[in-house]
């Protein structure tokens, strides 16, 4: 079998620069993914915060957890 240097060396050179083409690629997604993203403001929730599944039947407002569920999805907090 007979091997060719020049051959080799241009597969070896194409796996390379794919390999680093391919970290390049993705470390600038990944920057780009971490600077579009919101600021983390969540904190631990103070005052009267309540859980959304809460696995009580009725809250101290009268709503049921399918409810409460829908007024969180609704008002976001």
């Amino acid at each position: 079998m007979i091997i060719s240097v020049p051959k080799t060396v241009r597969k070896l050179y194409f796996m390379i620069m794919f390999v680093a083409l391919s970290y390049l690629l993705y470390s600038a997604m990944s920057w780009l993914g971490e600077w579009i993203s919101p600021i983390e403001n969540y904190g631990i929730p103070e005052g009267t915060a309540v859980r959304a599944f809460d696995h009580a039947d009725r809250g101290d407002d009268g709503l049921d957890t399918r409810q409460r569920l829908r007024f969180y999805y609704w008002y976001g907090e």
